[in-house]
């Protein structure tokens, strides 16, 4: 008879800066000298949108477009996300919507198109491109959450950079980079930025930063000519912010969760210390022998990508994929490993039996497991008994429940949180 670890329920907390003001931060960056001598009366300003869900971002749009038009500037939003929204124009402005972004509460329009203008090319003769609309305007104003990658490190990784070269670029872009691999994104993506930047179009950057809660910790507006430095700043900034496991290494960690609606790669890379990315170098923590995902999220309508980042899986997620949404979203990113189907078991019970009978030399009750809703929500979560003993009397962890047996429904899956 299996003989499983005791589990207590606690909730760990981060540090939390917080933006609560947010008309008032957008208005003061916005009035800036170095700013709002771009904003010029009567011109057409593009501000960027794109697809990710990043806290308050309808109603930071929507503060820009009101001071633009106070300082008697036309804006309008133009969807910048590459291919995503199945690469059409009508498919990116319901994403946008999904977001709270519509030309009703904004009040602007949402000028979309997949059409884009060729303005140049990277050293290594990559052609960047722009979204069409935001190339006729006045001038271009890039929006973005900085933050770490899923897929990489290096000095610029996810932020306005991106966004004025994969965003703005859209299809095109999109498939000039990505082509290229991980060199395309990590190494050739900031050239391209660069080429945009240089172009005269942008008048200035918006950084966006969380906190560990996913809550606005920082807006700032960047003039062009120090969106590189500053970016790559507020990215150190962002990876202080970032949450954690409260273990640096466990035997077993348990996702109950996967899904597009947590990261763009199911799990976050940057939580769960996988990247599994050839030419990659692995994260040092935190490190985990076997990762278990119990399930796939109803918004992820099957896409189960970053399924292939995990060691064993359960029958009911295997029986919800949709293998032509997660295929293609896979193929296109070509980092083919993160669709592959890892041992399928039964239920959350027979899934955990193995991997516990794969941890070699631990008797059961001692094994160092974990178990989280979601890459996203982190702070509640279930750790065993051997974990618990060594992080109990920590500041940042609040105990909800003592350690106590491990329990499964009659299905032989856990209960939910």
């Amino acid at each position: 008879m299996t003989s499983y670890p005791k589990v207590a329920k606690i909730r760990q907390s981060f540090d939390r800066p917080q933006v609560t003001a947010i008309e008032q931060v957008v208005s003061e960056e916005l009035d800036k000298e170095a700013i709002k001598c771009q904003i010029k009366p009567g011109a057409s300003i593009a501000i960027t949108a794109g697809s990710r869900g990043i806290a308050n971002i309808a109603l930071i749009i929507k503060e820009v477009i009101r001071q633009l038009k106070e300082k008697g500037a036309n804006p309008f939003i133009v969807p910048a996300m590459g291919s995503h929204g199945g690469a059409t124009a009508e498919g990116q402005v319901k994403v946008l919507n999904s977001l709270g972004i519509t030309e009703e509460y904004s009040g602007a329009p949402i000028k979309s198109s997949m059409q884009t203008v060729q303005i140049g090319t990277t050293e290594e003769d990559l052609p960047v491109y722009m979204d069409k609309n935001a190339y006729e305007a006045d001038g271009v104003i890039v929006m973005g959450r900085i933050k770490p990658h899923t897929d990489f490190r290096a000095i610029i990784e996810s932020g306005i950079c991106k966004m004025a070269s994969i965003g703005l670029g859209k299809h095109d872009q999109a498939l000039a980079l990505h082509t290229l691999g991980i060199h395309g994104i990590r190494d050739v993506m900031p050239k391209a930025a660069k080429v945009i930047f240089d172009s005269g179009k942008v008048l200035f950057g918006i950084g966006i930063v969380e906190n560990a809660y996913d809550e606005t910790a920082i807006i700032e507006a960047i003039p062009t000519k120090n969106i590189f430095e500053r970016e790559a700043e507020l990215l150190q900034q962002a990876s202080q912010f970032m949450p954690s496991l409260p273990v640096k290494n466990c035997d077993i960690l348990f996702v109950d969760e996967i899904g597009k609606n947590f990261s763009g790669t199911g799990m976050d890379t940057n939580i769960i210390g996988r990247i599994r990315i050839s030419g990659v170098r692995e994260p040092e923590n935190p490190q985990i022998k076997y990762i278990i995902v119990g399930d796939v999220s109803a918004p992820s309508h099957g896409n189960a990508l970053g399924i292939g980042l995990a060691d064993l899986t359960t029958e009911r997620l295997l029986n919800k994929i949709n293998f032509q949404a997660m295929n293609e979203n896979v193929i296109t990113s070509t980092f083919l490993a993160r669709a592959s189907i890892p041992i399928v078991l039964k239920n959350d019970k027979g899934a955990l039996e193995a991997a516990m009978r794969g941890n070699w030399g631990v008797d059961g009750q001692d094994t160092r497991f974990v178990r989280i809703p979601n890459t996203l929500e982190i702070s509640t979560l279930y750790v065993s008994e051997t974990v618990f003993e060594e992080i109990k009397d920590d500041n940042s962890i609040e105990v909800l429940e003592p350690p106590r047996d491990i329990i499964f429904d009659d299905k032989g899956n856990f209960p939910n949180f």
